[in-house]
């Protein structure tokens, strides 16, 4: 008799005669492999519906929450992006979907057409949790952009949209990140623009200007600051697109949250899909790397989302992220 334990569900028993003991052994290996490969992470990870721009959160219960814009099917382009949804894992390989946590029509202060709801991200403070998300105010989409704030006190439901951090130029894609001392930092960027600044206690006002993010080569969009041993890096989505691919991630390391960044390179290569965005998280002893692809749709504005390992050198620099299926 030999016990196999899969997980802490699933333990398999298996009982071998030992005039058969090579054949079973080759079908026992065989019935692993099989099992093993049913239940370890796929990427996408989500199959049920078009997600992209994923922000990945540990929260205090435990479970890793991925925050992502959403695609909307037939496919009009990144305009007609309107809602977003929540899913979280404690596990990385099955996925509960929260459901649908805000859309366009909920935003007073909107752009009438709707639309436009980009990459998002989420911060947690004093029982509160805070979802910053991008949202035009006008018809003129482009000029009039908006970080919105809403806020619950549960991490997947609940969101009441609070209003938009005042006095910021228009621009995309913003990031929250806590420090170990409990401060807090505010991203956004866009084009070759990327700023960074203190947010204020009540979370929703900057504290002091706006700073530019000094020393990054080839910023496009998709701003994600993380710290490892008391480095911190910043990552981003670059303008490359030729016949080689398209956008890749590259990064910058500091010993400041605002800067000066010292860059170090591309650490993933382009997917399937024409541009990028991930975020970079620790669970449970591992770093992940989050993004997304078009491997289902096959088009660039129906994509699906993705995690996979990543890994450090010594000195601290990213090895290149390899992506899996």
């Amino acid at each position: 008799m030999t016990k196999f334990k899969l997980s802490n569900r699933i333990t398999i028993v298996f009982i071998f005669p030992k005039k058969v003991f090579f054949t079973g052994l080759n079908l026992y290996t065989a019935l692993i492999l099989s099992i093993t490969s049913c239940i370890a992470q796929k990427n996408p990870f989500i199959t049920q519906m078009y997600t992209a721009d994923p922000s990945a959160h540990v929260w205090n219960d435990g479970r890793l929450y991925v925050y992502p814009s959403h695609d909307i099917d037939p496919p009009r382009g990144c305009d007609l992006m309107d809602q977003y949804h929540v899913f979280s894992t404690d596990d990385m390989i099955h996925w509960t979907d929260h459901g649908e946590i805000l859309r366009a029509n909920q935003v007073l202060w909107g752009r009438p057409e709707g639309g436009f709801m980009w990459a998002p991200d989420c911060a947690f403070k004093n029982g509160t949790y805070y979802f910053y998300f991008p949202h035009p105010s006008e018809t003129k989409w482009n000029s009039t952009w908006k970080i919105g704030v809403a806020t619950s006190k549960n991490p997947a439901s609940g969101f009441k949209v609070q209003g938009y951090i005042q006095d910021l130029e228009p621009l995309i894609d913003p990031q929250v990140f806590q420090d170990d001392d409990g401060q807090y930092y505010f991203y956004y960027g866009g084009g070759a623009v990327c700023k960074g600044g203190r947010l204020k206690d009540n979370m929703m006002e900057i504290d002091g200007p706006m700073k530019d993010m000094v020393g990054l080569v080839d910023f496009h969009e998709a701003t994600w600051v993380f710290k490892r041993n008391g480095i911190y890096y910043l990552t981003y989505s670059d303008n490359h697109s030729d016949s080689t691919g398209n956008n890749r991630m590259r990064y910058a390391m500091s010993t400041d949250p605002l800067g000066p960044w010292t860059y170090k390179g591309v650490y993933m290569d382009p997917t399937d899909s024409y541009c990028a965005h991930g975020s970079v998280v620790e669970y449970k002893g591992q770093w992940y790397q989050f993004y997304f692809n078009s491997s289902i749709s096959h088009n660039d504005w129906l994509r699906s989302i993705c995690v996979d390992k990543m890994y450090f050198n010594p000195d601290g620099t990213i090895q290149k992220v390899i992506q899996t299926k």
